[in-house]
């Protein structure tokens, strides 16, 4: 085994760990939204177009090796979590009423789980997407080497 050998699988890992993080969160949402019956925010729904198509970029460039694949997510990442953290800050009451997204429809704000004392399903978003976030950015300096 070479050192290029190497390099790529450990590449690889860190591609797959991204596509399992965005993969376990897609079927996590859909938990939530479809078994659970917890209608989605009109923050969800953007967390969620920036989070469901990263499962496909993700494995298209896990099976085509392709270098760039974290180019092209990473864009959907960021913004996923900058409307996660938005979500979060929200929800911690930081943001003022006056400016909120959700003043029809489902509240943003709405409690339906806690974990642990303060794992929120918006909290879970950010842990997500920061996660994948990080491992994008990793993968993307290991490909620009």
């Amino acid at each position: 085994m070479t050192l290029s050998d190497n390099t790529s699988r450990a590449n690889w890992t860190i591609l797959f760990l991204c596509w399992l993080v965005a993969g376990v969160s897609t079927l996590g949402s859909l938990f939530f939204s479809e078994i659970m019956q917890f209608p989605p925010c009109v923050l969800c729904w953007y967390q969620r177009i920036f989070l469901f198509p990263l499962v496909f970029i993700l494995a298209t460039g896990l099976f085509s090796g392709d270098k760039s694949v974290a180019r092209y997510a990473l864009p959907l990442a960021a913004a996923g979590w900058l409307v996660a953290l938005y979500h979060n800050l929200l929800y911690a009451g930081i943001i003022p009423e006056s400016i909120q997204p959700c003043s029809r429809g489902v509240s943003c704000t709405e409690d339906y789980i806690s974990l642990f004392g303060f794992l929120t399903i918006p909290m879970l978003s950010l842990l997500s997407f920061s996660s994948i976030l990080a491992l994008l950015l990793l993968l993307n300096r290991r490909f620009s080497r």
